[in-house]
Formats: C-alpha cells, sequence, structure tokens
C-alpha cells in the first residue's frame, strides 16, 4: 500500500512515520507513506497558497490549484482521494477495513478557515474524526493512516484485532498483567484458572457487559 499526505505542515509528521508500529511498518516495506508539502506545488514566486474568501469573512482559504496540481502528479489509476474536513462522514473502524484493502490513497489535509469548495472535485470520499474543528487536518489524517496501516497482513499480529474494540459492534473486554493484586484490585480468579473455554466465556461477556454500561448506540448499529 503507497499513502500521499498533502499539507501545509510536513514537520508535523515526523515523528509519526519514524515511530512505533508505523515506523518498523515502513521498515518492513509494509506500507509507503510520503509527506508532500502542498506549497511545493504553488505557482506563486512566494509559495502562497491562500487567499482570503469571496464574500468576506474571516480567515483564510486553501487555494485550488497548488491542490489539483498535486493530484495531477501523485494520482494513479487506482488512487483513492480522501479530503478531511469536519463536514465529512463520520469516520469508523468499518471504514478503516474498506480503505485498507486500497492501493493507493492520497490524504488531502485541510486548513486555515477552509478550501476552496472546487476542491471538493478531487476527493471519492470526505472524512471527519468526530464532531469537533481542530486547526488543520493533519492530527485526523494521521488518525487515518494509523487505523490502516495497523489492519494490513504483517503489521500486528491477527489475533490482536480478533476481540479488539468495535468488532462485531463491541468493545473490547477487560485486560491485566502483573502484579495479581495491586492496591487491593485484584486480576480476576477465572483468568488464573488456565480453563481456556472459561477465559473465552468470560471475555465475551465482558465485552458484551462494557458495550452496554459504555456505548449502548453499538449494540443497536448493522453490519
Amino acid at each position: 500500500m503507497k499513502i500521499d499526505i498533502l499539507t501545509l505542515f510536513p514537520s508535523m509528521f515526523d515523528g509519526f512515520i519514524k515511530e512505533s508500529i508505523i515506523g518498523r511498518a515502513i521498515k518492513d516495506n509494509k506500507v509507503t507513506i510520503n509527506i508532500h508539502n502542498i506549497r511545493d506545488y504553488s505557482k506563486d514566486p512566494h509559495h502562497k497558497v491562500d487567499d482570503y474568501g469571496y464574500g468576506g469573512g474571516a480567515g483564510m482559504v486553501l487555494m485550488p490549484q497548488p491542490i489539483f496540481d498535486a493530484i495531477d502528479d501523485l494520482k494513479r489509476s487506482d488512487t483513492c482521494i480522501i479530503l478531511m474536513t469536519p463536514q465529512g462522514k463520520k469516520y469508523s473502524q468499518k471504514d478503516a477495513k474498506t480503505l485498507v484493502s486500497k492501493k493507493h490513497i492520497i490524504i488531502i489535509c485541510g486548513h486555515y478557515e477552509g478550501f476552496d469548495e472546487r476542491i471538493r472535485s478531487l476527493a471519492d470520499i470526505e472524512y471527519s474524526i468526530g464532531d469537533y474543528v481542530l486547526t488543520g487536518g493533519e492530527l485526523p489524517s494521521m488518525v487515518i493512516t494509523d487505523s490502516v496501516v495497523r489492519l494490513i497482513d504483517g503489521v500486528i499480529e491477527n489475533e490482536s484485532r480478533e476481540f479488539e474494540s468495535f468488532e462485531d459492534n463491541l468493545l473490547d473486554y477487560p485486560v491485566y498483567t502483573n502484579p495479581r493484586e495491586y492496591r487491593g484490585m485484584k486480576v480476576p480468579d477465572v483468568l488464573l484458572s488456565g480453563h481456556h473455554e472459561n477465559i473465552r466465556k468470560w471475555r465475551s461477556e465482558e465485552q458484551i457487559k462494557r458495550t452496554k454500561e459504555r456505548r449502548p448506540d453499538l449494540l443497536d448499529k448493522e453490519d
């Protein structure tokens, strides 16, 4: 898989693409992630990429030319183009599972007051990661990239994904490690029993219990 991210602040991604699971996935050639500075595609002598919006209003608006030229340069026949915007579809684990099948993804990070409306014509889909506004699309693009890359075969163990949150519309079960007792809080006896079927049953029951308590809305969703 190849992921190209268009941003005004490429240095924000330095740690993201070098550390932890993402860094290892890149090193192991499971994914290629390229960070592109939108200003590099500006035809303005000062690399200007934004201007005041027609009709007035506060803030600066991203101009279409640098974005269109960047897409022209990077797009392939199998490319899926994502636009990050608070107005987009709310992103979910189901979307991550859809995106992991793509061979090439381009993510456009919005910024400032917004982007010229004509940029929307480039996108195959618009995503939001929640009902709140951030200063730009950089952090949301990292969220999407991380959620997709971890689903690529060989990036993490399949068992780690089997019972995690949002699988079958359930939250993950509780997990424990040493010590067996800490500040009066004990590891459940069933996890110490070595009885695999009882452990499996307990974990399944805890998933349902936790989902009912914390995210009952998930139980009403259809796959």
